[in-house]
């Protein structure tokens, strides 16, 4: 969402949900709270975030994005470097969270999907294209009626040989 007020050179970034609300100008960067939270980041971890339900991810994910405008706005105005070199870690940890929302969904859909005929494409197997398009085993061992009738009449012969 990009928001741009009267004067000249003064933009509101962000959306207007989230807890912090950042607004550039032509000289400074100043930083607006609406409602405060204290969060300490730590690194995440995904097997713990994996025993998490979705609400809570999406809290976790909304303070970690808010922690990273926070890192952003200490960049620019020239914080510590302990706080700017936290920009990737905090990055990271947003990556590995949207990963496990995904994940979630994802095998959600493929509980759904599983025993129908038909599968979105997202869930069919990958592999590759002469792959897909390949007879499968039981269409390559099929077998006509005349050929069934032909092999239990004259089947293959054994032969054993002694030494």
């Amino acid at each position: 969402f990009f928001f741009s007020s009267r004067r000249r050179h003064t933009r509101y970034i962000g959306d207007w949900s989230s807890d912090v609300w950042l607004f550039r100008s032509k000289a400074t960067v100043s930083v607006l709270y609406c409602c405060h939270q204290e969060y300490k980041m730590v690194k995440v971890r995904s097997h713990e975030l994996r025993t998490k339900s979705k609400d809570e991810l999406m809290n976790q994910l909304n303070q970690l994005k808010m922690e990273l405008g926070e890192l952003r706005v200490a960049q620019v105005t020239g914080g510590p470097a302990s706080k700017v070199s936290k920009i990737k870690t905090s990055r990271k940890s947003i990556a590995k969270v949207l990963t496990v929302l995904n994940q979630n969904q994802r095998s959600a859909l493929r509980k759904l999907y599983q025993g129908k005929k038909f599968k979105p494409t997202e869930l069919r197997v990958k592999k590759t294209r002469a792959m897909r398009r390949a007879l499968t085993h039981q269409e390559k061992t099929a077998k006509t009626a005349r050929e069934q009738k032909r092999l239990a009449a004259y089947p293959m012969r054994r032969f054993a040989l002694a030494l």
